[in-house]
């Protein structure tokens, strides 16, 4: 099915959006609209870098600071009063030390510090690794550091990410890397709203559809019976009907109410970074937005991907790849021929980007690509391809599965899935799915990085085959936007239990016909290829719509460890599970 005439032509450029009227003012609007505020490191000089700390004793005090972004000042939850919060700069084998201070007046805060090795009680968790920190009160952080790379840190107290509490961590390594550059950046991408994100949540509970403002229309329908007939054309409404949801469902919240940020600035602001011609520039990209997944690219650079969750792979030459909320991905360019270039990020729905420079000196722009087409999503991308609308989208079919494979070959499902009213569809035939780029990067004339590409250089450093098994889905119900581990909510669910010191496999089928990165706290996920083999050692495995991906883990971690999936409303929503790892009795 084709809906041309709601897609761009090649070459189109979004005309000049009331959003991006505000946006282009947003520097403008920050003398007259902040006068007597305490405005953030980033509002005063666009163009410098995030504030940097290192060494091994850090005092952060969390509070309310009030931000213009867009135009409007808002509120932000701040760490030293900046949006971002500071880079941590540490080094392997150092134990650093982090006094956190809770300046907030009401609420409860933490910070976790994603993608770190750490003992339990570190891990920044409330509920599951301490009580939180309550206003008024602070809390010590002490941990050692066994590994190096770029990672990133967030609170993980209801929606304070969305609310600007993140900030990155570049490790130093103690031995040499097997690469090296001359000059680095961090490159951090983040979603802001100016909507409370607990007001953002309610509406999306309410109406998830609130900004899938691209639907098929009359016009779309009567389009496709020209091409297809009219039989065809209605078959493939009524499916996706009974899957309750349209072909435009790339996200759940897109530039519609998002303004996307490169280190703190908006696109108007054009955060630029520095460097000289024949210099190797490590650029570390890390997403730390809520709800938003990024296709990043430099026009006129190949980009040599060396590292990926903070753990070096063998390099891989691209022009363009996908971010996952939480991942991140180190790249060396390597400029020349030209003063200043575009670092494009769009949103996997195409609905607005994020953007800075790299130049040879401040003011510098470059061309700014149109977005590309908006993609629409096939039943190929939900696993249902070559087995028709019909085959098992809906979850009160008659699917009375159990883990394991159907003997018709067909995906099982856990009982709990079946005539559950928070399950609106399962998938019958995922696959891996690893080389693929997914929707929107297919076939666009550029080198994507998929899955597929990425292999550690360490190896598998367990090698150990799993000894055990379990198999997990992830579930959903669009309309009443309900997130789940096997069709169970969070709160209802019981902790998925780990044998201290066990190698185990964990496989998820995505039964959603979302993407969601899925974040195991407290150890390595290390992904599988399709034939069960190690590949590449992840602390976040992205799980396409209608896939079926495998990793293993190493339970060397005692305690209780978060399990989710972190699109931050999917989280809230439900799609959380805790892990203990324990003695085995």
């Amino acid at each position: 099915m084709q809906h041309d005439p709601s897609r761009p032509a090649p070459g189109w450029r979004a005309p000049l959006s009331r959003r991006r009227f505000v946006q282009g003012l947003a520097l403008g609007g920050l003398a007259m609209g902040t006068a007597g505020l305490r405005l953030p490191a980033f509002a005063t000089d666009a163009r410098s870098d995030p504030q940097v700390l290192s060494g091994t004793t850090f005092d952060l005090s969390i509070g309310a600071t009030p931000v213009n972004i867009t135009g409007q000042v808002r509120p932000a939850i701040t760490v030293n009063g900046s949006l971002p919060a500071p880079i941590l700069r540490w080094r392997q084998g150092d134990t650093v030390t982090l006094k956190v201070a809770n300046r907030l007046r009401d609420a409860m805060t933490s910070i976790h510090w994603h993608g770190i090795i750490l003992p339990a009680n570190m891990d920044g968790v409330p509920g599951l690794s301490f009580n939180g920190i309550h206003p008024g009160e602070s809390y010590l952080y002490r941990f050692t550091l066994g590994q190096s790379g770029s990672y990133w840190y967030h609170s993980h107290s209801m929606f304070q990410e969305q609310a600007g509490l993140y900030g990155a961590i570049i490790v130093d390594p103690a031995e040499p890397l097997p690469y090296s550059w001359d000059r680095e950046h961090v490159v951090l991408l983040s979603d802001w709203t100016d909507l409370d994100p607990g007001r953002l949540f309610r509406r999306l509970k309410k109406y998830s559809e609130y900004d899938n403002w691209y639907k098929p229309t009359v016009g779309d329908l009567i389009r496709d019976a020209q091409r297809q007939g009219w039989a065809a054309t209605l078959a493939d409404r009524r499916a996706w009907g009974q899957m309750r949801m349209t072909p435009t469902d790339i996200s759940d919240v897109n530039a519609h109410t998002y303004t996307y940020l490169m280190n703190g600035a908006n696109p108007a602001a054009n955060w630029t970074a520095l460097f000289r011609s024949g210099e190797k520039v490590l650029l570390r990209f890390i997403n730390a937005g809520a709800m938003t997944y990024f296709d990043v690219r430099i026009p006129g650079l190949k980009m040599t991907v060396v590292a990926t969750d903070g753990q070096p792979v063998h390099p891989v030459s691209v022009d363009e790849f996908r971010i996952a909320a939480a991942e991140t991905f180190d790249v060396i360019v390597e400029p020349s021929g030209q003063d200043a270039y575009t670092i494009f990020a769009q949103d996997m729905g195409r609905t607005g980007y994020a953007r800075g420079t790299l130049a040879v000196r401040p003011g510098l722009e470059a061309p700014i690509p149109p977005v590309d087409p908006r993609p629409l999503l096939t039943m190929d991308d939900m696993g249902h391809g070559g087995h028709g609308a019909q085959a098992g989208h809906d979850a009160h079919a008659d699917h009375h599965g159990h883990h394991g494979h159907a003997g018709d070959g067909m995906q099982a499902h856990p009982p709990s899935e079946s005539r559950n009213p928070l399950v609106d569809m399962q998938t019958m035939s995922p696959t891996p799915r690893l080389d693929d780029p997914g929707i929107g990067l297919r076939d666009n004339g550029r080198r994507v990085l998929t899955y597929a590409d990425l292999s550690s250089i360490a190896g598998d450093e367990d090698g150990r085959p799993p000894g055990r098994e379990l198999e997990l889905h992830l579930t959903g119900h669009m309309e009443k936007f309900s997130w789940s581990f096997d069709g169970i909510p969070f709160a209802s669910a019981d902790p998925l239990r780990l044998n201290y010191g066990e190698r185990m496999r964990i496989t998820l089928v995505n039964d959603t016909m979302m993407t969601h990165p899925i974040h195991l706290h407290g150890v390595w996920s290390d992904l599988e290829d399709a034939n069960g083999d190690f590949m590449v050692r992840k602390h976040t495995v992205d799980v396409a719509p209608g896939s079926r991906r495998s990793f293993r883990v190493r339970a060397d971690a005692l305690g209780r460890w978060a399990f989710h999936c972190h699109l931050l409303y999917h989280m809230e929503a439900g799609m959380m599970r805790e892990v203990r790892i324990e003695e085995a009795s």
